[in-house]
């Protein structure tokens, strides 16, 4: 019974250190968005010209989304699919941490 307690416990924590290792870095989003997507997006997430959609603010999951779907190709768009193409899951995550951070 002993054993079987430690080992949950242990479990546990092991969930917990995975979790907090695992969250979105916005200042390393910031980063990436300044050298990748500030140029249409704007430096503050809102965008330079009508044709590019505003960003800052917008829902950290829906933005997780629509990158995976430009870097997979499920969302077909020829100025962002390259953009998000060489994205890391990790990227992808730290951008969008970075944009919902910012006001609309």
């Amino acid at each position: 019974m002993l054993k079987r307690a430690i080992l949950v416990s242990a479990m546990g924590a092991g969930l917990m250190v995975a979790t907090v290792a695992s969250a979105a870095d916005a200042a390393v989003g910031q980063k990436l968005f300044e050298t990748t997507c500030v140029a249409c997006h704007g430096a503050k997430g809102i965008s330079i010209a009508p044709i590019y959609p505003n960003l800052a603010g917008q829902k950290e999951q829906y933005l997780i989304d629509q990158l995976k779907a430009f870097h997979d190709g499920t969302r077909v768009n020829p100025i962002m699919q390259p953009m998000a193409a060489p994205l890391s899951d990790t990227d992808i995550a730290n951008i969008a941490a970075f944009l919902s951070s910012l006001k609309p």
